[in-house]
């Protein structure tokens, strides 16, 4: 691992390349987030008010998917931010989907709901409680012992990012796309705000899966950009769907949001057919690299990767190439 060079991983901060050979890194024992979110960039990029009526795309379901928030658990993080994750069942497919969800005063419908001849210590289980369980603890109602201090002070919308999911950005650590960038700085804008939800999508390789996102990679080592790739494979260029992150939004109680994208149709997508979210602001995600000298992903695959969003997704990104 200390052979990587410093451009393997979104998470990792560049280094000084000295004739060609990679210095040593020291690295944490958990690469990811420790390295970014950065504490020395500055805060949440100046919003883009969102005065246009998107159209509602005509393939946008009718009724949205039924989702049940099935448990929460807090969790401390490598940066000291403590997160919610939320883990969601659904009636269209099979797959966990989540939210990460950044302050406590966030709350699931579904998962507050009483059921059935649970007891107290059921309700806390599965992390329907309010505020913080400790040792000994015998309710999962507003406990007096407990200082609030957890509401969000100012009255702007929710920051939040709808994340698919991408194992070879996030995990493997890859230079050909800057999902795991994306991520990061995501939580590290919520986590300076303290507030924002992360919707995270199990909808790997745009919709198409790993193992067909895989031949895709190879097909682009052959010549093809990511769009074309995936029409190669018989694949739409876009396959993904955010009907589940809309009614995930409504559940946790998001009806006007700030959105972390540079996708103009994301923007349509997540408000829904019937307007069930209004998106207030579009919060753009500049790549790291193009904004900082010493930091973000730098490679000739993630160039072309972001030049095919710009020209044939029509992605919003001022950057000549």
């Amino acid at each position: 691992m200390s052979e990587f060079p410093s451009f393997v991983s979104p998470r990792l901060e560049p280094a000084e390349v000295v004739s060609g050979t990679p210095p040593a890194l020291d690295l944490p024992s958990i690469i990811s987030p420790s390295f970014t979110p950065l504490d020395t960039l500055p805060s949440t990029p100046n919003p883009i008010p969102v005065t246009k009526d998107y159209e509602p795309v005509p393939s946008l379901p009718e009724t949205l998917p039924e989702v049940e928030c099935l448990v929460r658990a807090r969790i401390p993080t490598t940066t000291g931010t403590e997160i919610f994750l939320h883990l969601y069942k659904n009636n269209v497919d099979e797959k966990e989907h989540l939210a990460i969800v950044f302050g406590n005063d966030i709350r699931s419908k579904s998962l507050d709901r009483v059921r059935e001849g649970e007891t107290e210590m059921d309700r806390m289980i599965r992390g329907a409680y309010v505020g913080r369980l400790y040792p000994g603890r015998q309710t999962s109602k507003e406990d007096p012992k407990l200082a609030s201090g957890d509401a969000h002070p100012d009255h702007k919308s929710t920051l939040v990012r709808i994340h698919s999911e991408c194992y070879t950005g996030e995990t493997a650590w890859s230079a050909r796309c800057d999902c795991g960038e994306q991520l990061d700085e995501a939580a590290r804008l919520m986590a300076k705000e303290n507030h924002g939800v992360v919707v995270y999508l199990r909808q790997e390789g745009r919709g198409i899966g790993l193992g067909e996102k895989l031949k895709a990679y190879n097909l682009q080592d052959l010549g093809a950009d990511t769009v074309t790739a995936n029409l190669l494979l018989r694949h739409p260029a876009d396959a993904r769907s955010y009907s589940l992150a809309t009614a995930i939004l409504l559940d946790l109680g998001q009806t006007e949001i700030r959105l972390l994208t540079n996708n103009p149709d994301k923007i349509a997508a997540v408000e829904g057919k019937h307007r069930e979210i209004k998106v207030t602001d579009r919060v753009p995600m500049v790549p790291l690299a193009w904004k900082h000298d010493d930091a973000g992903i730098r490679s000739k695959e993630v160039e072309g990767y972001l030049k095919t969003k710009i020209e044939r997704m029509g992605h919003l990104l001022d950057k000549p190439f």
